[in-house]
């Protein structure tokens, strides 16, 4: 069976910084196995530097802060 694939979302690669200040590197988009989801493969620069995975709608996402305003979660710097 010959199953057409979801267009790949655009995400430009780099630093980025998530709302609570610390920094991770966006290294590629990558395609859930069973679900078929985008996931942002990234790596934070801190720490172990384990490569982690975040729903690209989760990673693209608005916060809503403490005041009402809304960031999004990660912001390309």
């Amino acid at each position: 069976m010959n199953k057409s694939l979801p267009t790949k979302p655009s995400l430009e690669t780099g630093k980025y910084q998530h709302y609570k200040g610390n920094e991770y590197e966006v290294i590629d988009l990558a395609l859930h196995s069973e679900t078929e989801e985008w996931m942002v493969v990234y790596r934070p620069l801190y720490g172990e530097g384990y490569l982690w995975v975040r729903p690209y709608e989760m990673f693209t996402e608005k916060v809503t802060l403490a005041d009402g305003g809304q960031v999004g979660r990660f912001v390309k710097v």
